[in-house]
């Protein structure tokens, strides 16, 4: 089943992606990956601090093979799993492709919707998330990402009930699979269709109401770069943050599909990293970027600028 968020992604302004893609040039290397060879000859590059993954959502238009076999060429630490194409492609091949491919699983996207938005009842959204769950922990998935729905007519005080009652419905019986739960706030231009969480405090607010330990949040770099002495609040943050995300902000975002490349913009983003590293933060590095323009543009080209700029970040100065 596809949570009320995916459908509004896939049916949204993007054209959805091609149902075949038989003329891949990764197809060979999708092959070999499917014969069981091992990923040893593959010399990946593992940084010291944190691991580099990138969410499915940016290379929008590639099937889930070309995803594992491009990611693995960029030489990319893990991969982030958008449901749409995992359900697509099968769990069970899934999990047998990953684990040839030597890739780590960052992140599952997205369970929730707990608020009705889109019709979708309560009930249905935790028996969903519970699915995703154990798919997650099948395919050793280090968080699930999970999208409050909008507040969907209901006051701001009984959506936020609606949120907590089923983190803590969820956060047991993800503890039983080894599975973290990361709640990710996103600006209010996204308020409609995704999360009524938009800052820092109101996230922090409600991992407040549910204080279990495999419970915490998405730092999203896109949509809380701008929050008040930001630098300053990530020593206090980061033993919360379950998953760092990362693009960059170019403009005044159009529409929801305008995010950037890393490093093509003006967040200080080698700050904000700066400021995890020394804050303890060990975690996967999620590249994850909503881009009308960028969906349209050379994949393999575009994994190899995340992992360049990615270094260049890590390697950066700062003052």
């Amino acid at each position: 089943m596809r949570s009320a968020q995916d459908e509004s992604l896939i049916d949204g302004d993007p054209e959805p992606p091609p149902t075949e893609s038989p003329s891949s040039p990764r197809n060979s290397l999708v092959k070999k990956l499917f014969s069981g060879k091992s990923s040893a000859d593959h010399p990946f590059e593992k940084n010291p601090e944190l691991k580099l993954s990138v969410n499915q959502i940016t290379t929008y238009r590639w099937l889930f093979e070309d995803d594992v076999a491009g990611y693995r060429l960029a030489n990319l630490d893990g991969i982030g799993l958008w449901r749409p194409k995992l359900e697509e492609f099968g769990e069970e091949r899934a999990a047998e492709l990953l684990a040839d491919s030597g890739l780590s699983v960052s992140s599952v996207s997205w369970v929730g919707g707990f608020t009705g938005r889109h019709g979708y009842a309560y009930d249905d959204a935790i028996q969903e998330a519970k699915e995703t769950i154990r798919t997650a922990a099948r395919l050793n998935a280090e968080s699930v990402i999970v999208m409050s729905g909008s507040r969907a007519g209901h006051t701001a005080n009984h959506a936020r009930r609606l949120l907590v009652q089923a983190l803590d419905e969820l956060a047991d019986f993800a503890s039983e699979y080894s599975v973290r739960l990361a709640v990710q706030p996103m600006m209010k231009l996204y308020e409609r269709d995704w999360t009524f969480l938009a800052t820092l405090d109101e996230t922090l607010a409600v991992l407040d109401e549910c204080p279990h330990g495999n419970v915490g949040m998405v730092f999203d770099a896109y949509h809380l770069w701008q929050e008040d002495q930001l630098l300053e609040r990530i020593p206090e943050i980061a033993p919360r943050v379950g998953l760092l995300q990362l693009s960059d902000w170019h403009r005044e975002p159009r529409s929801q599909y305008d995010q950037a490349l890393i490093g093509d913009g003006k967040i200080p983003l080698d700050e904000i990293l700066q400021a995890f590293i020394d804050a303890g933060y060990r975690r996967h590095c999620e590249i994850s970027i909503w881009s009308e323009e960028l969906w349209k543009s050379d994949y393999d080209a575009l994994l190899l600028q995340c992992r360049e700029r990615f270094n260049s970040l890590i390697a950066a100065p700062v003052s």
